[in-house]
């Protein structure tokens, strides 16, 4: 927790006081009175979307809207958007430290207001005392997501809430955890086909948090650009790996029965799940000096196809029986594949990974890897299990390494009216 003291209490800025309407005050206060009589409350740039520029000439021409910048993803339901969602191309993982003077009223007033900015962001509106309002206009697939660390149920007084497995991970051998990478109490989770949507909803939602809480950590992702490849196709990571094959397909019997937490406290049970979160460097330098083969016998599958060693498509089940000529398994038994399997369908994880890149060292040598998301219905009985044996001999763990973790509960979906953790904090 932030050594720092932030109040909680709900203010006005520069910005919200020049339209007359305190946008916390309105969400956080009580008066959640949004809507059509905000409309009329002098909220501007905000509820108008005129943002001062010249008018248009009514006689212009107005080009075509791209299809895939105004496609939505509706943010109520029973599930948070942002899991079964087919993932967009960029993403970014905001991980947030609560001031000490949050309590569970703060952290009320807090979700009503982030609850609020999502619901007008991935609708394509800006949120309330949005300055940039045309930057909302393209959605491009938004979605916002939230995630409760251990730490935040400290802070609400609601310790006996918090599903028995939601603490940090064990330092495995292969770890090289960096503070500036792990941990958090608050997970933000924004995804979109377009960056610059990405980036105005970091914004916005950074800071309306910041009453409340410091910001940690922000991981960057991407994926293959939206029309590369066709939703639900399995891509290729950095180190030329599909990464997501197995996955248990959304929408599925064995997504609902290995995703959505089903046992434990009632407030996460039926709609809501868990998130892992680990930062794996890549190491490419030496990944590159081997060849095609040792990379396949260290993965279990073929780079290019991503099918098992012992098939010819990606779909195909892998033979862990098969021999080669000389007795030996066509699947090490340290072969990736081998060591993250699963044979109970109850136990497999849904994996929503990014690519990141950053800018490389001074003498050239790249800062690369994978924003490894891992959505679980209970991460002590799935997560857990698979990752000490793929930390005790994991032939990959050559050229990885984890250097950050955190875990999130990440609560149900709200209806219309109502806002994300309500069911564990109102």
């Amino acid at each position: 927790m932030d050594d720092t003291p932030i109040d909680p209490a709900p203010t006005t800025t520069a910005a919200e006081g020049t339209t007359g309407v305190s946008r916390r005050r309105l969400l956080t206060g009580g008066a959640l009175t949004v809507g059509g009589a905000l409309a009329g409350a002098g909220i501007g740039v905000a509820a108008t979307g005129d943002s001062g520029g010249p008018t248009p000439d009514p006689g212009q021409a107005r080009p075509k809207e791209a299809a895939y910048g105004a496609q939505k993803v509706p943010f109520h339901g029973r599930h948070q958007a942002g899991i079964a969602t087919p993932a967009q191309a960029h993403g970014v993982f905001l991980g947030f430290e609560l001031a000490r003077t949050v309590d569970r009223a703060a952290l009320g007033r807090m979700m009503r207001l982030l609850t609020d900015d999502a619901v007008r962001l991935t609708r394509g509106q800006a949120a309330l005392a949005d300055t940039e309002a045309e930057l909302a206009a393209l959605p491009a697939r938004l979605t916002v997501t939230f995630g409760f660390g251990p730490g935040l149920f400290k802070a609400a007084g609601l310790d006996d809430q918090r599903p028995a497995s939601l603490t940090p991970l064990p330092r495995f051998p292969i770890d090289r955890l960096q503070d500036r990478w792990s941990g958090g109490d608050l997970l933000i989770q924004i995804c979109a086909d377009d960056p610059l949507t990405v980036a105005h909803a970091q914004r916005m939602l950074t800071k309306d948090a910041r009453t409340f809480a410091r910001l940690r950590w922000a991981q960057r992702g991407f994926r293959r650009g939206r029309g590369v490849q066709n939703d639900g196709v399995t891509q290729h990571n950095l180190m030329g790996q599909l990464d997501g094959t197995a996955n248990p397909p959304p929408g599925g019997d064995i997504f609902a029965k290995s995703v959505w937490t089903d046992s434990g406290p009632a407030w996460l049970r039926g709609g809501g799940t868990t998130l892992v979160l680990r930062r794996i460097r890549m190491e490419l330098e030496t990944w590159d000096a081997a060849d095609t083969k040792a990379k396949e016998f260290t993965v279990g599958r073929r780079l290019g196809s991503g099918a098992p060693l012992t098939g010819t498509v990606e779909a195909d089940a892998p033979d862990f029986e098969a021999k080669d000529k000389l007795g030996f398994p066509v699947i090490s038994e340290f072969a990736h594949i081998r060591r993250a399997h699963v044979t109970d369908d109850r136990m497999r994880i849904f994996r929503r990974p990014y690519n990141y890149d950053d800018a490389p060292a001074a003498d050239g040598r790249p800062d690369t890897g994978l924003l490894f998301a891992s959505f679980q219905r209970d991460i002590g009985e799935q997560f857990l299990p698979i990752q000490r044996r793929l930390a005790a001999s994991d032939l990959l763990n050559q050229w990885t390494t984890p250097i950050g973790s955190a875990v999130f509960a990440v609560p149900p979906g709200c209806a219309p009216g109502g806002w994300i953790g309500e069911s564990l904090l109102g």
